[in-house]
């Protein structure tokens, strides 16, 4: 059987060796349907670990109290989105007063700044720094952890005192070889003392979390005064069977303060860690299924090719196999001969495509500033794919050539 199968294998190269220009035209159709399949695949795990390991750091205990409803806006279908009215900071420090369910711990922020210079000494950062507003409750409800250093405690927030955290960047950048922890830093001709450093977070679609200030809420309105400013709220339970009850209490407590009747509609978004998950799973999966049927319809395109290719092949080969068969080959030989030089074509083009596939998704989550991972999943579809392809493009070239008659092909000019 081995003998056989090393024997059909070197008929089947040297089948290929003499057709190469409509072989390769035939591995490449296959390799492009294969490498749309896995660069879809590999870009969107990549995606979806980016963004489900930023949403799980926050864990499905947490929900946040924003201007638009975010999952809302992701599952709207050319619905006119309505204004929403900021969340003033008088409203988000009534909200944090008034909003006392058990179990709970409430954080205000505001992105106070964007593109902000930061100096140290006689060293400066590029104008791309932004600055954060915060509380004591921020870092613990954001699943943010300070990795050096210290997070602020009621006393630096109600105290506004001169302290700030750093993202992990300013450790590779302003105070490259250097500990941060105690250093002065400037921002605005403000003094900051580094008190903390957070764990490095990454890029989301080339945002780098990582090249941010926290500073306490009161100092940043302080120095960054702007006209509409919206602030943020976010909610931690710790006690997860309560969620549903302290997502409620919230909305209520949130439509008083924003003084809506009992007819109107909420003016605001209440995003549950969970939910943004599932949302965000949902499309997702909706983004592998249309790759994979753009990719199926290209994959049968060159099922048609190779099958066309092959069949081409039996016609031009009829005398041989007329020959082979003269002198006592098998049809089961004679199909296996053809099934073979289908699989090697069929595979050519699959690894390739796997390659190129792995390579072009890797480029785009690259520069989408997503971490690499290893498309386990593309390349078992790509293999899947493949073979399914062999299949159908080479079992009925095989069977038609297994079945000629040897005088009639003997006779085939």
């Amino acid at each position: 059987m081995i003998g056989l199968f090393r024997e059909n294998t070197r008929i089947a190269i040297d089948s290929i060796r003499g057709q190469v220009l409509r072989t390769a035209l035939t591995v490449l159709i296959i390799m492009i349907g294969i490498t749309f399949l896995v660069g879809i695949l590999t870009l969107t795990k990549a995606l979806e670990n980016n963004l489900f390991g930023n949403f799980a750091s926050m864990g499905a205990n947490t929900f946040s109290i924003n201007r638009y409803d975010f999952s809302a806006q992701i599952n709207r279908n050319n619905v006119e989105q309505k204004v929403n009215p900021i969340i003033s900071y008088p409203q988000a420090k009534a909200f944090k007063d008034k909003f006392d369910f058990p179990f709970t711990t409430t954080s205000l922020s505001f992105t106070a700044a964007t593109g902000i210079e930061v100096k140290h000494q006689g060293d400066k950062t590029d104008p791309e720094i932004n600055i954060v507003g915060v509380d004591e409750n921020f870092c613990p409800n954001k699943g943010l952890e300070v990795v050096k250093g210290r997070n602020f405690n009621s006393f630096d927030v109600s105290n506004n005192n001169y302290v700030c955290i750093l993202g992990s960047d300013f450790e590779k950048g302003l105070f490259k070889d250097k500990n941060p922890l105690d250093k002065i830093i400037s921002i605005r001709g403000a003094k900051f003392k580094v008190i903390g450093v957070l764990k490095e977070k990454g890029s989301t679609f080339g945002n780098s979390q990582d090249l941010r200030v926290l500073i306490p809420n009161q100092i940043a309105r302080s120095i960054f005064s702007a006209p509409n400013i919206n602030y943020d709220l976010n909610v931690k339970v710790n006690n997860e069977a309560l969620l549903d009850e302290a997502v409620d209490d919230a909305t209520l407590t949130m439509r008083l303060i924003r003084k809506l009747n009992p007819i109107q509609k909420n003016d605001f978004g209440i995003e549950r860690s969970d939910d943004l998950i599932q949302t965000l799973g949902s499309n997702l999966a909706v983004i592998n299924l249309v790759a994979v049927i753009i990719g199926a319809i290209t994959v049968f395109g060159s099922t048609i090719a190779l099958m066309n290719i092959m069949l081409v092949s039996v016609s031009e080969r009829t005398r041989e196999i007329g020959i082979r068969k003269s002198l006592g080959a098998k049809r089961s030989t004679i199909a296996w001969q053809f099934f073979t030089e289908t699989f090697i074509i069929s595979q050519m083009g699959g690894f390739l495509g796997i390659i190129f596939g792995i390579i072009l998704g890797t480029i785009i989550a690259v520069f989408a500033g997503f971490s690499f991972v290893i498309p386990w999943l593309a390349m078992f579809a790509a293999f899947i794919t493949t073979l399914i392809v062999t299949i159908i493009s080479g079992l009925y070239p095989a069977i038609k050539a297994s079945k000629l008659d040897p005088v009639e092909a003997l006779r085939y000019e």
